[in-house]
């Protein structure tokens, strides 16, 4: 009878799921998925089941515990419902399992949970062994892979189905020990394999479509369950394993058990036999197997470092503890082995279809074009070959991996930290713009309307003091001519009245240009031209010197003149005006591709910072009472504002940090006119120039 391995009617076992509320996605998985089985979508790192070769690497690696292997106890528990006995066949990796729990009293337990027969796997590996040695002696020109480890031929089946011919046509011991119980004991019972495989259960599954193997436990699930059931170690009747029992098959589990098993040699000077474990070591030596760089006649490989490391033993000790457990265990029953019975099994079963076939199940997904590849590369941020670090974070070995996971839709390009760590300091700098800009802006709308609301209140106030102070105006310059030769004491009086008046009505004046709308007019003006007007206006005392800088001295500005004009001489000023001892007066020009700037600098003795603040709110000046207004700046800001440009200042009152001084900036954009202007002409009656501020 041939058994087929192939696929069945029924789909493919999730041998492992992720718990999505675990994942902290480390990817510390997909670096140890030898099938590169994890597909990292959304921020999760799922299992594509069709892919999984079911080796449990990433079950033992993730630190979370995000990652869980097929739970069969269900099955298991439905099967105890039933009237057929059951027959529990354990891997011969149990002493790895089980450290603290002796032979008798693990078998104790077996048999207090229901089993009627429980057998060590070891007796099927010897038969199996003995299958090898005669496939070896019997085609001495042909190459073959061991089939012992169902994760590597699903890993053969998946990504190199045209090494499926080249699979050693053998069972497994769970198989072969299976098809031997049934013989033995009873065609009806129900099989159940417990061993510390979770690729095992879809062996299970496939083999014999699923009829020879009934459920496979893995030593974890198999504590669980009986604990479940209120079952323990201490309370059990010791009792030794059903026959047949094994010999040397007992070594299966470790590497190279195969062999010594088989009686085999590994000749080194020869190749005839090459053997390796773990997931580096078996996806090195099959890729070297397909590409003829390495072909042995036998290639006995296993996905983890022999089966006592398997991801079904839950206990923490290291390898070669493991490995000297069953070594003692292997010893222990060779020297009570009754070989007598041993070879009158063996010879029983000699003629035991041991036979299986294979059949591809291609998962490959073929690479991407190199332009394809180079234009991933170039959105990772790797536009050169030094710009590929390498550093493995994303959990593939070089960033050429990563790139081709992401076309074959694995990965994220979110997985590169270097590239993430880039983005996200991309992202802090235009984080921390957006924020300075937005305190800009939220310092602009407060200052705009505290103006707004001042320039209301001011209009008002104007237009009722403008009538008063006329008519003191007039009568006390008519109190000065009827008084013409009354005595001094008398005119200085009336001149100090007509002073004062004088001072109220510039003050006045200096409101009402605060308050009202005043329609732009826009042109554009050359800067050379439009700084010497500009000096032409004023009386610059003889102890200031003055100095001119010209970025561009030919640029022309579009602005309104006029009023660019007067904001320039309130600037000029209150620059004279804080060097009364002398000083530099600096006046410079800058003409960009975006905007318009005109400063001036003075050696002064700057603004105090408490006061910077302040600067360009209506009524607050810091000169002397009697000396200045506090509009000049208010109005000039709203100038600025009006023609969607800006004032700022700098000041340094500190002699010891450097020059000190003050340097006022007018910022204006290359073209204000277009909006700004519309806005004049159709809103005619709004108050003053600083509602257009923003």
């Amino acid at each position: 009878m041939l058994y087929n391995h192939g696929m069945n009617s029924f789909e493919k076992i999730p041998l492992v799921t992720t718990i999505k509320e675990r994942c902290r996605v480390c990817y510390t998985c997909v670096r140890e998925c030898p099938a590169k089985a994890i597909r990292v979508a959304d921020a999760q790192a799922d299992i594509l089941t069709a892919r999984c070769i079911g080796c449990g690497n990433c079950v033992q690696v993730c630190g979370k515990h995000a990652k869980k292997a097929y739970d069969s106890t269900p099955e298991l528990r439905t099967l105890m419902q039933g009237s057929d006995p059951l027959i529990a066949l354990v891997a011969p990796s149990f002493p790895a399992a089980f450290p603290h729990i002796p032979q008798e009293r693990l078998v104790g337990i077996l048999r207090a949970m229901g089993f009627s027969r429980v057998c060590e796997v070891s007796f099927g590996a010897d038969l199996v062994a003995r299958q090898y040695r005669k496939l070896l002696e019997g085609s001495p020109q042909a190459h073959h892979i061991a089939t012992t480890c169902p994760a590597i031929v699903l890993y053969v089946e998946h990504f190199f189905p045209d090494l499926v011919g080249a699979l050693a046509p053998l069972a497994s011991p769970m198989v072969a020990m299976a098809r031997v119980v049934r013989e033995y004991y009873d065609r009806n019972a129900k099989v159940v394999f417990i061993g510390p495989c979770i690729a095992k259960k879809e062996e299970a599954r496939t083999s014999g479509n699923g009829q020879e193997i009934d459920v496979v436990l893995t030593f974890e699930e198999m504590l669980r369950l009986a604990s479940d059931m209120g079952i323990f170690v201490g309370r059990v009747k010791a009792s030794p394993f059903d026959p047949p029992l094994g010999g040397l098959g007992g070594l299966f589990p470790l590497s190279r058990g195969l062999i010594q098993s088989a009686g085999l040699m590994e000749d080194l000077t020869s190749d005839d036999i090459i053997t390796t474990d773990g997931r580096h070591g078996f996806v090195e030596a099959i890729k070297e197997f397909q590409a003829g760089q390495c072909r042995p006649r036998l290639l006995e490989i296993l996905a983890c470092e022999g089966c006592i490391m398997g991801p079904g033993i839950s206990n923490d000790d290291p390898l070669f503890r493991r490995r000297q457990r069953i070594s003692a265990q292997v010893r222990q029953e060779m020297e009570l082995l009754d070989r007598t019975q041993w070879e009158a099994d063996l010879e029983r079963f000699s003629s035991l279809d041991l036979s299986q076939t294979f059949a591809a199940d291609d998962q490959r997904i073929f690479d991407p074009s190199r332009n394809d590849l180079e234009a991933i590369l170039k959105q990772l941020g790797k536009f050169s070959p030094e710009d590929e670090l390498n550093c493995g974070a994303c959990g593939y070995g070089t960033c050429r991996e990563h790139a081709v996971a992401i076309y074959k839709d694995l990965a994220e390009h979110e997985m590169c930290l270097p590239f993430v760590i880039d983005q996200l300091r991309e992202a802090v700098r235009n984080l921390a713009q957006s924020k300075e800009e937005l305190a800009q802006t939220q310092e602009t709308l407060m200052h705009a309307e505290k103006l707004a609301s001042m320039g209301h209140l001011a209009a008002g106030i104007a237009h009722e003091l403008n009538n008063p102070l006329g008519v003191i105006l007039m009568y006390a310059h008519m109190l000065m001519e009827e008084h013409a030769t009354d005595g001094p004491s008398v005119r200085e009086d009336l001149e100090m009245v007509i002073t004062q008046a004088d001072r109220c009505k510039n003050i006045v004046g200096g409101l009402l240009h605060f308050a009202r709308q005043h329609k732009a007019s826009f042109s554009f003006v050359s800067v050379h031209r439009f700084f010497e007007d500009l000096l032409k206006l004023m009386i610059i005392p003889e102890n200031i010197e003055v100095r001119i800088v010209h970025e561009n001295p030919a640029a022309e500005v579009y602005m309104d003149r006029d009023q660019i004009i007067q904001l320039m001489i309130n600037l000029l000023t209150n620059a004279c005006h804080a060097m009364p001892d002398g000083g530099v007066l600096t006046l410079r020009s800058q003409c960009g591709d975006h905007d318009n700037r005109f400063s001036v600098q003075d050696t002064g003795c700057g603004i105090p910072e408490e006061h910077v603040k302040r600067i360009f709110e209506p009524f607050f000046t810091t000169k002397d009472v009697g000396q200045g207004t506090g509009m000049g700046l208010a109005v000039s800001y709203g100038i600025a504002k009006m023609h969607r440009g800006d004032l700022r200042v700098t000041s340094c009152t500190d002699a010891e940090a450097g020059s000190t001084g003050s340097t006022f900036t007018v910022i204006l954009p290359r073209n204000p006119a277009g909006p700004t202007q519309a806005d004049t002409r159709e809103n005619p009656a709004q108050a003053a120039p600083v509602l257009h501020a923003d």
